[in-house]
């Protein structure tokens, strides 16, 4: 069969390890998931009662428009209907733009560690992909105007960063874009905004108004604890909308995750909810790597990757059997380093009382 060629040395994307698979393994009664960033505080109340009593009827397609959540999201954001664009979750769009602008021929630009989807699709594509090393875990905005050229089409930045959870400056985001050529697309991925509390932060709204090359990317999957539900937006002028919406598959957004995505974003209290816990989580990380002396990165999202001074993928398998999932560094680019989410203070707790007992059957700690 006629495969495009740049196939053959693809892998799909590896997921963290379902929950029900470990606990099959290794002949563990529990196992707690801190892999994916999922939010362990769950979803708003009001998105789980509404489950109990729903009686959508799912024999018929959905809305393919997704008016009344794109009303709502409109209204919430003070932009226009015609200014967004809906998503099977953050990744279908990372899918639609790569297929609407990445093609043999021409390049796209990101950060070496950084979301693997962006290189993924833009590979698929057959564009040339353009890594650029990052500075202590945040992205080197500089270098990358630097590797931009008459044939970059789109530049990615991941504000906060996944897997290194750090934040770009509003200044120095402000004097890139400035910069960026008008014929290049910027993607700002921002799927743990919620997250943020740095108070330097400055809302990154207005700058689509400013750009008309530049789009916005946010999701219900992380704070609003509807991963399952696969809703993720972009926000760009409509213009830029019109161009992407015919590459968007037609249903691609269900019934149900239509109506949950509503429920939780009209729950803002809930969010705040979770901010807070989270915050007191990181402070639970923090001061473990403070304690030991491990480097980690200043996190601006609900994970926190942080050295081990040990091998990664060994570390992760001796969790594993302890009935914790995270995130080896080195399936991530940074080996020596684990990704963790961070979950409820019980959870935080257990894992870096078993992480200590693990790094010092390591030889990590005396």
């Amino acid at each position: 069969m006629k495969w495009k060629q740049q196939l053959f040395d693809m892998k799909a994307y590896k997921p963290g390890k379902p929950i029900d698979e470990v606990k099959k393994e290794f002949g563990l009664d529990e196992v707690v998931k801190l892999a994916s960033n999922e939010n362990p505080f769950g979803s708003s109340p009001r998105v789980k009662a509404f489950l109990q009593c729903d009686e959508s009827n799912h024999a018929i397609y959905p809305d393919g428009y997704a008016q009344n959540l794109r009303t709502d999201l409109a209204n919430f954001y003070g932009v226009a209907e015609n200014e967004l664009i809906l998503g099977n979750g953050s990744d279908d769009l990372i899918a639609i733009i790569t297929r609407a602008l990445l093609y043999p021929g021409v390049n796209t630009v990101m950060a070496d560690l950084s979301f693997s989807q962006y290189w993924h699709n833009a590979e698929i594509e057959g564009a040339e992909v353009r890594k650029v090393p990052m500075k202590e875990g945040v992205h080197d905005l500089d270098a990358m105007l630097e590797a931009i050229d008459d044939q970059t089409s789109v530049v990615w930045v991941c504000n906060p960063n996944n897997p290194t959870g750090t934040l770009v400056s509003d200044e120095a985001l402000s004097a890139f874009l400035a910069k960026v050529p008008s014929d290049v697309f910027v993607v700002l991925d921002e799927a743990y905004i919620e997250y943020v509390n740095d108070p330097s932060y400055k809302d990154t709204l207005h700058y689509f108004r400013d750009y008309n090359n530049l789009i916005l990317l946010r999701t219900f999957s992380k704070a609003y604890g509807l991963a399952s539900f696969r809703v993720g937006y972009g926000i760009a002028q409509a213009e830029v909308i019109a161009k992407l919406d015919p590459v968007r598959a037609p249903f691609n957004n269900t019934i149900l995750s239509q109506k949950v995505a509503q429920i939780a974003l009209a729950d803002q209290d809930f969010i705040a909810s979770c901010r807070v816990q989270n915050d007191n989580g990181k402070k639970q990380y923090e001061a473990f790597c403070e304690k030991h002396g491990l480097n980690y990165f200043p996190s601006q999202t609900n994970f926190v990757m942080f050295e081990i001074k040990a091998d990664s993928e060994v570390v992760f398998k001796e969790l594993l059997k302890r009935g914790f999932i995270i995130r080896s560094g080195a399936a991530l680019g940074l080996d020596g380093y684990i990704r963790v989410t961070i979950g409820t203070e019980a959870q935080n707790s257990k894992f870096l009382q078993q992480l200590e007992e693990v790094l010092t059957e390591q030889g990590v700690f005396a």
